[in-house]
This record gives structure tokens, C-alpha cells and sequence, in this order.
């Protein structure tokens, strides 16, 4: 076991206070990121990172927040490490704060590693190349936007939408296809309310998930400063998991908004140059560092998926956040207002949304054969009824022919029946049932892109005669 360290540079030169950044003067030998305790003069004793350094000058951020802080007595020490975490397989049905630190009541765990927090980057010669299926359960994932095992597939969400119950749902419900396959997910929640979190907490407990749930809770009165360690230390976890213990890890980071607000935040204490929107410049990259972490390496069993979950304010998927994003993830999830308010449960629009690597994890001996004539149809036949409902805005249902009017019927019931599933977990190969189902509706001349041996496979008109 590795001991703790020791923390030798000790200072009672800060200069001022200025939000949860502190600046301290006269300072020799410190280097950049490295971890300081802050030793209030009532005994508290605080963490915190080291920001910026000048001639003469370090700027530390305090993670539990800088309230108490004076410029006289109290004093820092400063570690010469960088930020670590305490990892080990005994997380797993725990929860950490943004840090690490148990949450639940719980003790203490007994670490098996302590690790730097901002991992090691993964060298792309030995990435190995995503193509194993995940199962969501959820129909509008697996059928048409298919996760991939080391993917990035980020959910977009708005204000209001249940964007909380579609984590939670895929978090008890996600698996990996396959016999002895060890699946687990790292749960990181960042700036929710109490409300939120018990939630999640409730879901978990009561369906038997968090027995392979690690949990970091970052509550929204928790320190900004915590809430930009937070993903840190549970990609950490989860490579620890995924690459020590031979896991497939699923990491569901959730509500990244909060987290580049807090970016937005610490970036406006330290007086830097705003970007788009207030944001800092580097948030590109910083995300980078973040959603890079996913992935598989060759000769590791292990693998890192990741689901980022953000709330676009005033659903504008041009804002920074979700538009940064989806640069560098493969893939969107889309969450529709028009279509929850009509009810639809998870309210997916699968017209906007993407899976780049769908293509790598289905198919023979993946999922099935026809899965990807199956994904096709069920897109152009949707979206031609979709552009069918403006025109009957415009000219009424009566200017439709028959064939039209089944599109019009199709588009309806496949937000009824595909799209909208409740809590129920679907395999596959009931995702797969209720698509050929509603592919009844239609003419069989009309399945243009499915090959006719699937069709004479597949059909519920062809299999029975």
C-alpha cells in the first residue's frame, strides 16, 4: 500500500481570498497541480490544487470551499504529489462524494492502489477498436443508435425532460451480450439537488443495481472546485476497474452542463480571458481530457464506455456545451419536448440522433443479420411520415392517398410502440420483433431497404405462409 504523503512546504504568506481560489506569496518549489492542505486556525484542515504559478505567486483552489480563510494565521502545506484517489474492487455498491470519500455511512475503503486522478493518456497505437454490442434495454438505443463496448455516446437532454429516469434505466438495465462477461457501472452525478440524488439513490436500492454501481455523488451545495474533481476521480475508478480487474466498465456522467459551469466559474475567479458565452477557451480540450478516457486497449480484457448526460439551456444544441461535445464523442441522443409532451416515454427523437460506431458492434454473430436493413427502414419510414404530419397541417388528411395515410399510421405507432417503452427492459430480439411488427403495416413492395431473404425470414406475413 502506498503511504500517504507527507506534506513538507509549509507557507502563512496568502495574499488574498477570491472565491474558492486562494493566492499565496513567497512560495519556492511548488508545481503546478500539485495538492495543498490548508490549516484553518480553528484546527480545520482543507484540500487543495495548485492552479497557476508565478515568480512569486501560486494560486490554490480550495476544494471545500474558502469561507473561514484569513491572510494571518492560517497556514499551507504543499504535498509535491498530485491529486490521488483511493481505489479498489470493494467500491463497487458505495457511495463517494466528488472526491472519493464515503458518502453512505459506510467506512472507510480499504484502497488497493492510490492513483493520480487525471489517469494517463491511452496511447492510439494500442487502442484496440470498439465492436462488441451493449444492451440498454432500451429500444430506440439498441435498435437504432446502437452502443458500442469503448464507445462515447453522450445523451442531449432539456430543461424538464426526464433525461435523470433514462440514467438510471440504463444503469440497471445495460449488459454486455456474452457468458462470464464482468459488467459494472461508475455512476458520477454533478450538481444535482438532494431531490435528485435521492432519486437515484431510491432507484438503485430498490431494483438491486448498486451492487454494481460506484456512485459519486457532487451534490449542488457542494464546493464548485469539487465538482471539477468529480469525473476525474471516477474515470480513475473505472480504469482501475476496467484495466486491473478486467471489468466492462460503463461510466454515465451526469449533468455535464453543471460541470462546465463550475469551469465557467473557477475560470472567471482567476480573471482569465472568457470565451464563447463566458466559457474559458480551453473547455474544448478539457472535455477532451474527460470524454478521451473511454475506450479499449489491446491485451486488456477490461473496456470504458461512456454516457454523457447534459442539459442544453433553452434546448439549443448550438450552445458550447453539447456543440464541443459532440465533436468529440461518436454520437448523440436526443431527448424531445414536443415528443414527451405527447407522451412518450423515453421521449427519443431518433431522426437527430447518431451512433458513428453502430456499424462495428452489429451483425452476424453481433446481433443479428438484418439489424442494419432493420435500422434503415425504420428511419426512412418514419421520417417520410414524420414530413407527412406538415403536410396534413397544411392540406388536410384527405389529400393523402391510402399509401400515404399508412406512413402517417406508421410514424404514430412507432412513437407508440417502439419508441415509447416505460420501464419495461427489452432484449433484443423483442427490440427486433416490434420493429417487423410494424413493418406489417406497410406493403411489402415498400420494404426497399431490406433484402428479400430477410423479409421472407423476418416477416410476420411471410412466416406464416
Amino acid at each position: 500500500m502506498k503511504p500517504m504523503p507527507l506534506f513538507t512546504k509549509e507557507c502563512r504568506t496568502i495574499s488574498y481570498v477570491s472565491g474558492p481560489l486562494i493566492f499565496v506569496r513567497s512560495v519556492k518549489g511548488v508545481s503546478f497541480g500539485e495538492i495543498a492542505r490548508i490549516m484553518l486556525p480553528n484546527g480545520e484542515e482543507r484540500t487543495g490544487q495548485v492552479l497557476d504559478i508565478s515568480e512569486d505567486l501560486a494560486v490554490v483552489q480550495v476544494f471545500e470551499g474558502t469561507s473561514g480563510i484569513d491572510n494571518l494565521e492560517t497556514r499551507v502545506r504543499f504535498s509535491g504529489e498530485p491529486p490521488q484517489v483511493s481505489v479498489s474492487l470493494d467500491m463497487l455498491g458505495r457511495i463517494f462524494n466528488g472526491v472519493g470519500k464515503p458518502r453512505d455511512g459506510g467506512p472507510e475503503v480499504i484502497q488497493e492502489a492510490r492513483l493520480d486522478i487525471n489517469g494517463m493518456p491511452i496511447n492510439p497505437y494500442t487502442r484496440d477498436k470498439p465492436a462488441d454490442f451493449i444492451q440498454t434495454g432500451m429500444s430506440a438505443v439498441d435498435g437504432l443508435n446502437t452502443l458500442v463496448r469503448g464507445q462515447k455516446l453522450p445523451i442531449f437532454s432539456g430543461s424538464g425532460l426526464p433525461a435523470n429516469k433514462l440514467a438510471a434505466q440504463i444503469a440497471r438495465q445495460a449488459k454486455v451480450l456474452g457468458e462470464g462477461e464482468k459488467f459494472a457501472v461508475v455512476f458520477v452525478a454533478m450538481g444535482i439537488t438532494f431531490k435528485e440524488a435521492s432519486f437515484f439513490m431510491q432507484d438503485f436500492e430498490k431494483t438491486g443495481a448498486l451492487e454494481r454501481v460506484v456512485f459519486f455523488m457532487n451534490l449542488a451545495d457542494d464546493p464548485t472546485i469539487e465538482r471539477l474533481a468529480t469525473p476525474r476521480c471516477a474515470l480513475t475508478v473505472a480504469e482501475y476497474l476496467a484495466y486491473t480487474h478486467n471489468l466492462h466498465v460503463l461510466v454515465i456522467l451526469t449533468d455535464m452542463i453543471n460541470y462546465c459551469e463550475a469551469l465557467r466559474e473557477i475560470s472567471t475567479a482567476r480573471e482569465e480571458v472568457p470565451g464563447r458565452r463566458g466559457y474559458p477557451g480551453y473547455m474544448y480540450t478539457d472535455l477532451a481530457s474527460l470524454y478521451e478516457r473511454a475506450g479499449r486497449i489491446k491485451g486488456k480484457k477490461g473496456s470504458i464506455t461512456q454516457i454523457p448526460i447534459l442539459t442544453m439551456p433553452d434546448d439549443d444544441i448550438t450552445h458550447p456545451v453539447p456543440d464541443l461535445t459532440g465533436y468529440i464523442t461518436e454520437g448523440q441522443i436526443v431527448l424531445s419536448r414536443d415528443l414527451y409532451r405527447r407522451g412518450a416515454d423515453p421521449p427519443i427523437d431518433v431522426l437527430p440522433c447518431l451512433s458513428r460506431l453502430m456499424n462495428l458492434g452489429i451483425g452476424p454473430g453481433k446481433t443479428r443479420e438484418d439489424h442494419r436493413n432493420v435500422a434503415d427502414q425504420l428511419y426512412a419510414s418514419y421520417a417520410y411520415g414524420r414530413d407527412l404530419r406538415r403536410l396534413v397541417a397544411i392540406v388536410g388528411e384527405e389529400a393523402l392517398t391510402e399509401l400515404d395515410k399508412k406512413y402517417l399510421k406508421f410514424a404514430d405507432e412507432f412513437e407508440k410502440r417502439f419508441v415509447t417503452q416505460g420501464d419495461e427492459n427489452r432484449e433484443l430480439e423483442r427490440t427486433m420483433g416490434i420493429a417487423w411488427d410494424l413493418f406489417s403495416m406497410l406493403p411489402m413492395e415498400e420494404l426497399k431497404r431490406i433484402k428479400v431473404d430477410y423479409i421472407k425470414k423476418y416477416h410476420p406475413e411471410a412466416r406464416a405462409g
